[in-house]
């Protein structure tokens, strides 16, 4: 989920949060302040209570659905993401397991070389004709 989607999501929920809360204060005042009977006021408040439960209910509903919504898309980016890892780390993992195939064959080249030039070289002479050494 991107930054802008989270302050998006952030601020509707806040802005509704601060809506029924604003509703649920005015509705409390407007039925304290009428002049009712008390039998009026206790309908009054108990159909604004009902009011505020199916609004709250409601409001729950479609964060639900939001909140829903927002984990599919980030579960199929995590999806895609971890994908894409895996093809990065396959294709690194085959130029390393080719680097060293390669390295493994110029060590052979390089022994087999110098093993061939070694028998091809005849052995120094012993003696120098004739002339002796002191050491």
């Amino acid at each position: 989920m991107s930054d802008h989607q989270r302050r998006e999501s952030s601020d509707a929920g806040t802005r509704l949060t601060y809506f029924v809360i604003g509703a649920t204060v005015g509705a409390v005042v407007a039925l304290l302040f009428a002049p009712k009977s008390g039998r009026e006021l206790r309908e009054d408040l108990a159909d604004a209570t009902r009011k505020g439960v199916d609004r709250a209910r409601e409001t729950s509903t479609q964060l639900s659905a939001k909140a829903g919504e927002y984990y599919d898309a980030a579960s199929a980016r995590a999806g895609e993401l971890a994908a894409s890892a895996r093809e990065a780390a396959a294709r690194r993992g085959e130029r390393v397991s080719a680097a060293i195939d390669a390295g493994r064959q110029a060590y052979r080249d390089e022994k087999q070389r110098t093993e061939s030039s070694a028998l091809s070289e005849e052995p120094p002479a012993l003696g120098g004709g004739g002339q002796s050494q002191n050491f």
